[in-house]
């Protein structure tokens, strides 16, 4: 029996970047966001970061779960979390559902 035998694999560490807007002023919904990750999954490692204007992108283990810049709206973060616990769990990672856009006003 060999040592790898004995102790199963360790998953690699969940990582979840999210990159906001400044101009948008989006940093507190990433703040929230990232709180919320780290209470439900507190091994992952969580990263908030400016990017570009109007974004609000959701990568997990590099994969983009979310876009604000494709979608026009912020991620439901349920999905995301969820999301984030699949990942956690050695599960494929799967695009995220976005917030139903209601006050939002084209004149």
């Amino acid at each position: 029996m060999t040592e790898s035998d004995d102790f199963p694999a360790t998953p690699a560490a969940t990582r979840v970047d999210i990159e906001y807007c400044t101009v948008c002023n989006s940093e507190p919904q990433c703040l929230q966001l990232a709180g919320l990750i780290r209470a439900s999954v507190p091994e992952a490692e969580v990263e908030c970061r400016t990017g570009r204007r109007g974004s609000f992108e959701v990568y997990i283990n590099d994969t983009l779960v979310h876009s604000k810049l494709n979608s026009l709206a912020f991620p439901d973060y349920a999905d995301v979390l969820e999301r984030v616990r699949d990942a956690h769990n050695g599960l494929p990672v799967r695009q995220a559902a976005a917030q139903p856009i209601t006050d939002c006003v084209v004149q």
